[in-house]
């Protein structure tokens, strides 16, 4: 990060650094004492004039460490009138006043005193993004400073009261914290910093052994910190970019509730019966009723479900090979897309690190060949055995099935935006010509016939509760932005 000497004047045009990053420390009372260093101190720094700008905030720092901070000079001119404001926000202020400023510093020195914790996070906001989102505008070099701050204010919440083991404040008035805008630099650096104020005395909240046994716990967990970093991108996206990921998201949804829907007329018919004879042949006897894919990849080579395992993914590409092609390259095509957007928001990918995509195919293919071992367990060996003695005869069929297959091939749309993100109805992509084991040949007990028909009883099921699951998630987000509006309007008022 480098400074630009102007205000304001970000980077334009970055590919390879993450669009929001959020890093995370803290210092220790007793190492500020040592050091001759007070938590007030961080006030001037916060308030320099050099780093800050409050005539450049319309609607549309340097990050160096937090123990250099305290010897950076601040801008001690700017307490001369009673009235003025300054950069500096808190919980229920965009800018504080010299009395809030006052009180701030009482507040500093007394968790210090007490022998607490100062915590800084600083969120460093690639150009880019903001421009994207209407949070800066590069020619005139305004930025949208109250909705930056507002944002942090949601973010330390969930900071200050999920970042420990308890919240950090004992009540509501038991935490300190204020943040700044700082503009000098490439990047738009937000500054947080927060401290409890009465002494820590909680078992919970403390080192219980080791070289600082005694002290406040001081880091925060990574995916707290990821948590925010989430929130805070979200609360700032614009409507346009929060719709492109929703589309996106929805898109991919769609095509997985899809494919596991019709996944069962797809896989139990007489195409298929060998290769799930197979699968069933491999599964290890001695774990029925445990048979699971469990942690390991599909395509893992060892323990007891690997040979199997394998044999369903072979199965799952021959799926989506033919039956399901159309459906599955629409839900990599998307998976895909949102990659982009990861790495566009988050920088490059290190080395070894699975994208999006990677993962929701392989919770997808873990899905359903879940699915197929738990069907299985429930079908009697002498059923499933029968398969073999009419084998010859299904193939023969298949083989003269086949021949003209291909003529009624759905075609596959080549891009998401030919979709509109929306599958197909199923019915379209079933080949007329797939007819199910049952219809081909009468398996005693009837085994596939009774796999499929609760394989779609679980679907159904899975699919209900999804539903509900998404009905109530909306009614949450409508109470939370009904709140969220009469608190903007409390505010107003």
């Amino acid at each position: 990060m480098a400074k630009t000497g102007k205000i304001a004047a970000f980077a334009l045009g970055e590919k390879k650094t993450a669009m929001v990053n959020l890093p995370a420390q803290f210092v220790t009372s007793s190492t500020a004492d040592i050091k001759g260093q007070n938590y007030s101190d961080l006030v001037d720094y916060a308030n320099n004039s050099e780093k800050t700008n409050d005539l450049n905030n319309e609607s549309m720092t340097d990050l160096i460490d937090l123990k250099e901070q305290f010897s950076k000079p601040g801008y001690a001119n700017r307490n001369s009138a009673v009235t003025e404001t300054h950069p500096i926000f808190g919980s229920d202020k965009l800018n504080y006043d010299n009395h809030d400023i006052s009180v701030l510093r009482k507040d500093l020195d007394e968790a210090q005193k007490n022998g607490n914790n100062i915590h800084e996070l600083a969120f460093s906001i690639r150009g880019d993004w903001l421009v994207k989102n209407n949070l800066y505008d590069p020619e005139t070099r305004m930025i949208d400073q109250n909705k930056l701050k507002h944002a942090e204010q949601e973010v330390a919440k969930t900071l200050i009261n999920k970042g420990f083991n308890l919240p950090l404040g004992e009540d509501e008035n038991d935490v300190v914290w204020f943040g700044v805008i700082h503009q000098d630099t490439d990047h738009l650096n937000m500054h947080l910093w927060f401290a409890k104020k009465s002494q820590e005395t909680r078992s919970e909240m403390v080192k219980q052994e080791g070289k600082y046994k005694g002290q406040p716990i001081g880091v925060i967990p990574l995916e707290v910190i990821e948590q925010a970093k989430r929130q805070f991108r979200k609360q700032l996206m614009s409507s346009q970019e929060l719709r492109r990921h929703q589309e996106i998201l929805k898109g991919v949804g769609g095509f997985k509730k899809e494919i596991v829907e019709t996944a069962p007329e797809n896989l139990l018919n007489d195409r298929h019966a060998k290769a799930i004879k197979k699968i069933y042949d491999a599964l290890p006897q001695d774990m029925k009723g445990r048979w699971q894919v469990g942690n390991a990849h599909l395509t893992a080579g060892k323990g007891k479900m690997a040979k199997a395992n394998q044999l369903t993914n072979q199965l799952l590409d021959d799926l989506f090979e033919k039956e399901l092609k159309q459906e599955y390259e629409g839900f990599r095509s998307l998976a895909q897309e949102y990659d982009a957007i990861n790495i566009e928001d988050q920088g490059m990918m290190h080395k070894g690190q699975r994208k999006w995509s990677e993962n929701k195919e392989e919770e997808l293919r873990k899905r359903l060949a879940n699915q197929i071992y738990k069907h299985l367990a429930q079908i009697e060996d002498t059923s499933i055995n029968d398969i073999d003695q009419q084998m010859s005869e299904l193939l023969n069929h298949v083989e003269h099935r086949d021949k003209g297959s291909n003529a009624d091939k759905t075609k596959i749309v080549s891009s998401p935006q030919e979709k509109n993100l929306a599958p197909k109805s199923p019915a379209n992509n079933v080949k007329q010509n797939s007819k199910r084991i049952g219809d081909q040949m009468r398996v005693r007990g009837g085994s596939f016939n009774k796999i499929s028909r609760l394989w779609r009883q679980d679907v159904r099921a899975e699919t209900n509760a999804e539903r509900q699951f998404l009905r109530n998630q909306k009614k949450v987000e409508q109470e939370k932005a009904n709140e969220e509006y009469e608190s903007e309007i409390s505010r107003r008022l």
